[in-house]
């Protein structure tokens, strides 16, 4: 019996059916394929690129810190060879600044042990401050002075070289201001103020307990006693005359003023060359090119590293957004 034509065609299309299907079914999955690979291969790429970044990050730092420890080794060496060393005394002489004798007393220890070095200028621009750092710096030039007898310190004063910044100049080789500097005030003073006449009109009572008859004569809510204030007045005389002596140790007999050189006033850097305060006029550039023959300035003391000059001269904002992008988190982690 003959095959029913109906069930043939039903067949036939089924089978169509299936076969479109497994066709489909074959693109779909070339195209999953295909997409897969392409994430695959983006995904390679993308780790490469990263591996480049981050090997040219650690090259770009090891680079820097080369640099750092090579200008560490040979100092002033990488950048140049004879040269005059130059140290800044800037702002008040006391403990935690800039002009600390901590701070001075490295920069010139650096400065005479330096061989290439010619010679030393210190350029002052300070109002004075703590006779104690002074006294320590003053020291230590004349310790460095004994020690490299061939290396000459010369003193420039900027703006203003007075009191404990004149301190330490007496103790250079010689001295250079500008003819309208401030030079001097060889003097000492300790200033403060009352409050007791106040206290009584606004009726407070100050209750200050002291083991010691004398442990609160500077306080300004007490009275000062007759006997403290010449006690106190003693104190700064002894401290004036340490002064004095020092600053006529390092002059010596270039000094050709009376006793009002030491009343604690100050004068122009050209009635200063008169009274013998200080050597000649002129600025460091021209003591370095025209007394030491050496015009080449190289600072000593605290500057920045070649680490932090090369962030700086890079740029804070490109030297973060290169380290996010590089996932090294916070710059300041690098310095």
């Amino acid at each position: 019996m003959a095959d029913n034509p109906w069930d043939e065609k039903m067949d036939d299309k089924l089978q169509s059916t299936l076969d479109k299907a497994q066709e489909g079914g074959k693109r779909e999955w070339r195209l999953i394929e295909k997409l897969l690979m392409g994430l695959h291969a983006e995904q390679r790429r993308s780790r490469r690129w990263g591996i480049f970044f981050k090997l040219l990050t650690f090259a770009y730092l090891f680079a820097i810190l080369a640099m750092f420890w090579v200008g560490k080794e040979l100092g002033h060496d990488v950048l140049v060879k004879e040269h005059t060393a130059i140290i800044d005394v800037r702002g008040p002489i006391a403990d935690g600044e800039e002009a600390s004798a901590d701070q001075l007393v490295g920069a010139l220890r650096e400065a005479f042990k330096e061989p290439k070095s010619r010679a030393v200028i210190m350029r002052i621009n300070s109002p004075g401050g703590s006779p104690v750092q002074a006294g320590y710096v003053y020291d230590e030039i004349k310790r460095l002075r004994g020690l490299y007898p061939d290396k000459k310190l010369y003193a420039v004063i900027s703006d203003i070289g007075a009191s404990g910044a004149y301190y330490i100049a007496a103790a250079a080789d010689e001295i250079y201001a500008d003819k309208a500097s401030l030079v001097g005030s060889i003097g000492v003073t300790s200033a403060g103020f009352g409050f007791v006449d106040l206290m009584n009109k606004l009726g407070v009572e100050r209750r200050a307990l002291a083991a010691g008859e004398h442990k609160t004569f500077l306080d300004p809510f007490s009275p000062l006693k007759d006997s403290e204030r010449r006690f106190w007045q003693e104190v700064l005389n002894t401290t004036h005359q340490q002064f004095i002596s020092q600053v006529r140790a390092g002059r010596g007999d270039r000094l050709k003023g009376d006793d009002s050189l030491f009343s604690g006033l100050v004068w122009t850097g050209e009635q200063a060359l008169a009274l013998g305060l200080v050597d000649g006029l002129g600025s460091s550039s021209m003591v370095a090119r025209d007394i030491v023959g050496q015009e080449k300035l190289v600072e000593y003391g605290s500057r920045l590293s070649p680490l932090d000059k090369l962030i700086d001269r890079l740029g804070v904002s490109f030297s973060k957004s290169l380290a996010t992008e590089l996932g090294l988190g916070n710059l300041g982690a690098l310095r």
